[in-house]
């Protein structure tokens, strides 16, 4: 039996992976103690969240194929914190756009969605970000053993949403949604098994 460090290469990761999904909440945390969120805060605050959420859905992405070009398993370890995170911001985003900037006036969130139909993306991003993030945990997989997998595929539809609400959010320019949205494209294409072609053996003549 071959014991292992506390401080192996997968805790340390996890540890990074929250102390690093950390960091927007507590610069918001700052700047609103602090008004350093310029002239408006709320605006800012949902910028801040959205982009995280998208950033780090991208990077819960990107875990599956740097193990496969690395062949560094551990780096495995930072998808469920990494997507806590995101679906944390998520909701943040969310909350603070129903709350703040529409005082959970339903009728005005309505105009809004028929107006933009790139609102609804977002709020269906997020929804299908819930069940992925109630079954991350250890248990969850066991009980659900291949249903996982297929369930957590939901994360690509989620992203591709994600990057959706990102194009129609920003009016001008659109330099970073296409850095979105081209970065997702390269995951999903390096998600496609690679098989190199096997050259057919010429046949022996008998005799």
């Amino acid at each position: 039996m071959v014991l292992r460090p506390w401080w192996g290469e997968g805790r340390v990761l996890r540890a990074l992976a929250w102390g690093l999904g950390s960091v927007p909440f507590c610069w918001l945390m700052w700047g609103w103690g602090w008004r350093r969120l310029g002239a408006d805060p709320v605006e800012a605050t949902l910028h801040l969240t959205g982009r995280w959420a998208l950033g780090l859905l991208l990077a819960v992405l990107a875990a599956t194929p740097l193990r496969r070009l690395t062949g560094w398993n551990p780096v495995i370890q930072v998808r469920r914190p990494l997507g806590l995170w995101a679906f944390g911001y998520g909701v943040l985003h969310l909350g603070v756009y129903l709350w703040f900037d529409r005082g959970l006036d339903l009728s005005l969130v309505v105009e809004d969605v028929a107006e933009r139909p790139y609102l609804a993306a977002g709020a269906a991003s997020l929804l299908l970000l819930v069940p992925l993030a109630l079954t991350s945990t250890r248990r969850w997989m066991a009980r659900l053993g291949k249903r996982w997998q297929a369930l957590h595929r939901l994360v690509y539809f989620a992203a591709a949403l994600a990057v959706v609400h990102h194009f129609g959010q920003v009016k001008a320019d659109k330099f970073w949604p296409g850095v979105s949205a081209a970065v997702l494209g390269v995951l999903l294409l390096a998600r496609i098994p690679f098989r190199p072609r096997r050259r057919a053996r010429p046949k022996r003549r008998v005799g």
